[in-house]
């Protein structure tokens, strides 16, 4: 795996979501929620979606403005 971007995320206009990071794995693209290690070695999401439906929705917007963000920067090149 390896990171190609850092992303934040406003939701309603009142609560930001800062560190979610873009991911090359095996199968493509994913978005990871910002984590933090614990003692037992562990990585453990801070925050994240509770259910499905939200998961993919956000990571669909999130990889969404990640290609546009790639896009723009080749056409500028």
């Amino acid at each position: 795996s390896k990171i190609k971007a850092s992303a934040s995320i406003t939701i309603d206009d009142c609560f930001v979501v800062h560190d979610i990071r873009v991911i090359e794995g095996n199968d493509g693209y994913f978005a990871a929620m910002p984590s933090r290690k614990n003692p037992e070695g562990d990585f453990r999401d801070i925050v994240h979606p509770l259910d499905t439906p939200t998961r993919t929705e956000l990571n669909a917007i999130i990889l969404k403005a990640f290609e546009e963000a790639k896009q723009n920067a080749a056409t500028e090149e």
